[in-house]
């Protein structure tokens, strides 16, 4: 891959403790830029949530989408920590720092299990 094709999932902010949107995309300082422009119609403009907080590259297309599917199944306080265990500060640059891709992190150990999340099946637990 490219340094401006990396398949990637990202997860956007509208600003702290607000709405979370996670994505997946190989061009990912053109695609923030596109919702930080509200040029997409959709979630991101509706809610003004254009604040990149995590990113994490994977190797091929498809291991970007279905790790951005699980994403998408967890629970707000799984994201919330996954966020804040690669990012305490809060917010990502892309123009100062060129690397911040990151690899497929560890998931997290220390999140709670909960009855509805095991056992429904329709979740995949964190932990």
């Amino acid at each position: 891959m490219t340094a401006e094709k990396r398949p990637c999932v990202y997860i956007l902010a509208s600003g702290k403790n607000g709405t979370l949107y996670v994505g997946v995309t190989s061009t990912l300082a053109g695609r923030i830029s596109a919702h930080k422009q509200d040029l997409i119609d959709g979630f991101t403009k509706r809610y003004g949530v254009h604040r990149l907080v995590y990113v994490e590259e994977h190797g091929t297309r498809a291991e970007a989408i279905a790790r951005e599917t699980q994403l998408k199944r967890w629970r707000r306080a799984w994201k919330i920590a996954l966020i804040e265990q690669q990012n305490p500060n809060g917010a990502i640059s892309i123009r100062s720092s060129p690397d911040i891709v990151k690899p497929k992190p560890d998931i997290p150990k220390n999140l709670s299990r909960t009855r509805r999340g095991i056992a429904s099946g329709s979740r995949e637990s964190p932990v």
